[in-house]
């Protein structure tokens, strides 16, 4: 009788679930089948039945890790200030990332040879980018911001995402409040800097 399937949906969550808690613990280097299959309590072949390989087990881990962060930065309750919005939408993807620094590191980052992200799999950031668009949209459609939406949305990503790895690794700031102070400065800043030019003061009459 030939054996039976073991590829279950409670082994996937078992196995998604025990990587994250192998990097959260581990990092990077301790991510194996056969670390993740000895926390699972399951095989390595059973393992390799749900995940298919190492990469399949890392990419399902980078498609939870865009799934997490989607459902957190659309949770961010509503201000009627669209900059204001910004600001805590940017708040909230620090967060995660320093609440998940080895998860952000594999999805940004890149760090095993085995797993290198298709244009499909990069699909799953898909939630992240709009929810990014729709803020920066609605400051641009309220004349707050000026520029491209899609221009602004992947700089404020890509300055949130660098400046919460720093903070990740120490290098934004001995003490809570010096770092929370350098990241006002460098939103401000940003932002400041993409609000529409002052209107050119009209000459004096007469001059």
């Amino acid at each position: 009788m030939p054996r039976p399937k073991q590829r279950t949906e409670a082994l996937h969550e078992r196995g998604v679930a025990s990587a994250l808690a192998v990097l959260a613990e581990e990092g990077v280097a301790g991510l194996t089948t056969r670390t993740v299959a000895r926390r699972a309590e399951a095989s390595v072949p059973a393992i390799y039945e749900v995940f298919g390989d190492k990469a399949g087990l890392i990419r399902e881990v980078f498609f939870h890790g865009f799934r997490t962060l989607g459902d957190e930065l659309a949770a961010v309750p509503p201000v009627d200030d669209p900059l204001e919005a910004l600001r805590r939408l940017a708040e909230a993807f620090r967060q995660f990332v320093v609440a998940n620094p080895v998860l952000a590191q594999i999805m940004f980052s890149r760090p095993f040879a085995d797993f290198d992200p298709t244009a499909q799999d990069d699909r799953a950031g898909a939630k992240v980018r709009k929810i990014f668009v729709h803020h920066v949209r609605v400051a641009v459609d309220a004349g707050l911001l000026a520029g491209d939406v899609t221009d602004i949305a992947h700089l404020l990503f890509a300055f949130a995402e660098g400046l919460a790895a720093a903070e990740s690794a120490r290098r934004l700031g001995a003490s809570k409040a010096s770092v929370d102070r350098r990241w006002r400065l460098g939103l401000n800043a940003l932002i400041n800097g993409l609000r529409p030019a002052p209107d050119a003061v009209a000459p004096a009459e007469g001059a």
